[in-house]
């Protein structure tokens, strides 16, 4: 699953394109999904709230 902090990255980028873009049909397209993106990255948890990884073993033996 793909994070909040991607998301609202590719949001801004895509309205970034949009901005420079003299097309205006592809604009209006750019702007779409950036408004798609951010509303899913809206009701996302702002940090990583998945668990921690467990413990790494320093000698790779995993014991």
């Amino acid at each position: 699953m793909l994070g909040k902090t991607y998301l609202t990255k590719q949001a801004s980028l895509l309205m970034k394109f949009a901005r420079t873009t003299s097309d205006s049909e592809l604009s209006a397209k750019l702007i779409s999904k950036a408004a798609d993106l951010k509303s899913q990255a809206d009701p996302m948890p702002d940090k990583d709230q998945s668990p921690a990884a467990p413990d790494v073993s320093p000698n790779g033996s995993g014991r």
